[in-house]
């Protein structure tokens, strides 16, 4: 209908509009405003008059049902189209409307059960495996760890949950690691008690040739290095059943190897005169800085010559030796004795072909790891073991290599290692 008043406002024209446009009176549109018949109508005059005056379309309740009023301007009036919509009509399909809403509503109710179901039988199953996994690292098993699944968020526990297991399962291993190398330490001053104890004891064990008091010496030097041998023994089990250490250092450390190299021969010439050992330090006149705590590096050194005290005869000749070649600081300590047979094995921690536990190789290489370092064993020029520790060299000047270079360098070593059979890197006597 409005589209018909807006190509004609002639009555007789929209009046057959009208009666086209609906077949039955009680829906036929009524037009007012035009001077057509309005007896049909039944909107009131105050809700024609409001959708005149708001000129928008609008619903008013009627008896029977609602009427929609439709404002057309036509110039300099307005026209208002009135449709009827019976109650019969406006409910009609009603119940068909409710059933499919309802059937919605049942299936989205049941999806949404279903995918709940699976969100929360994985959030119990990852909840599940947390709680395991704690229960077990509360029993010891530092071993274990979990899958993260799940929840975002109990897939970020589980990521957690590992890293935690990782650093509780390394800072029992380090404790554990610190404990053997400590114990390992305690080895040097029982090394010395009981080179001590065997001096004081004469060869001569002829017992009517001594009177009571020399008798009750001997025999208090015999309880005192049979407590020794107790107490080495207790110490290489306490070693033997902890596992292999790095030490964390807490920050970057420096120490002079000159100073504790002169330091510890202090302690070492002492006790090779009272074994006659012919001993030598060459190179260690200058300050040599090196990235390892003193400590550590007092460690190493004790525990490489403590082997060979332990392990060659009284008597035989050693040597320590400080140089810088490379950008690396090599201390080298060297022996007379019989020489090591499997070096490879012997750098391996808790191996050894002497009876021993086999960690004081291992401690000197931990401190040339620390010091981005190495450890070798090579033969000496004294005829025995030599072994070599290389520490990072903090002051040497990184050398410029050019295309050629490092290969012919490398050409070199090749050669030197192949004719002379040594493990590189080679290390000349020092006579400085």
């Amino acid at each position: 209908m409005t589209g018909a008043l807006a190509v004609s406002t002639d009555p007789a024209v929209v009046e057959r509009a009208v009666v086209a446009s609906a077949e039955g009176a009680p829906t036929r549109p009524v037009v007012h405003g035009l001077g057509l018949d309005e007896s049909a109508g039944r909107a009131g005059g105050s809700d024609l008059d409001q959708a005149r005056a708001d000129r928008r379309s609008m619903v008013a309740d009627v008896d029977g049902g609602v009427v929609r009023l439709d404002p057309v301007v036509l110039g300099d009036r307005t026209a208002v189209v009135e449709v009827f919509v019976p109650d019969s009509a406006l409910g009609g399909g009603a119940g068909g409307t409710w059933l499919l809403l309802f059937a919605v509503g049942a299936a989205m109710t049941g999806a949404a059960v279903l995918v709940l179901d699976r969100v929360a039988a994985r959030a119990v199953d990852a909840t599940r495996g947390l709680v395991k996994a704690a229960l077990s690292i509360g029993d010891g098993d530092l071993g274990v760890r979990v899958e993260p699944t799940g929840p975002r968020e109990l897939a970020e526990a589980g990521y957690a949950f590992n890293r935690m297991a990782d650093r509780l399962d390394a800072a029992r291993t380090d404790e554990r690691e610190l404990v053997a190398d400590l114990s390992h330490r305690l080895r040097t001053p029982l090394t010395v008690l009981r080179l001590d104890a065997e001096a004081l004891e004469s060869d001569d064990t002829s017992v009517g040739s001594f009177s009571e008091a020399e008798l009750d010496r001997r025999r208090g030097i015999r309880r005192i290095r049979q407590a020794i041998v107790t107490l080495e023994g207790e110490i290489d089990v306490l070693i033997k059943t902890t596992r292999k250490a790095v030490a964390h250092e807490a920050g970057p450390a420096m120490c002079d190897v000159s100073e504790v190299v002169r330091d510890r021969m202090v302690f070492w010439a002492a006790l090779a005169g009272d074994q006659n050992r012919p001993q030598r330090v060459t190179g260690a006149q200058l300050r040599i800085p090196a990235p390892v705590p003193r400590a550590e590096l007092a460690a190493a050194l004790d525990a490489v010559i403590g082997n060979v005290f332990r392990y060659t005869p009284q008597g035989t000749a050693f040597e320590v030796a400080v140089s810088r070649r490379d950008g690396y600081v090599a201390i080298r300590i060297d022996d007379a004795g019989p020489g090591i047979a499997n070096p490879d094995r012997a750098l391996r921690r808790g191996a050894s072909d002497q009876g021993s536990t086999g960690l004081g190789l291992d401690i000197a290489k931990r401190v040339a790891l620390q010091a981005n370092g190495s450890v070798s064993i090579d033969r000496a020029r004294l005829g025995g073991a030599s072994v070599v520790m290389l520490l990072a060299d903090p002051e040497a000047t990184p050398r410029q290599v050019s295309r050629f270079g490092l290969v012919g360098r490398m050409a070199r070593d090749a050669r030197e290692q192949k004719a002379s059979g040594r493990r590189w890197p080679r290390q000349r006597p020092t006579d400085d």
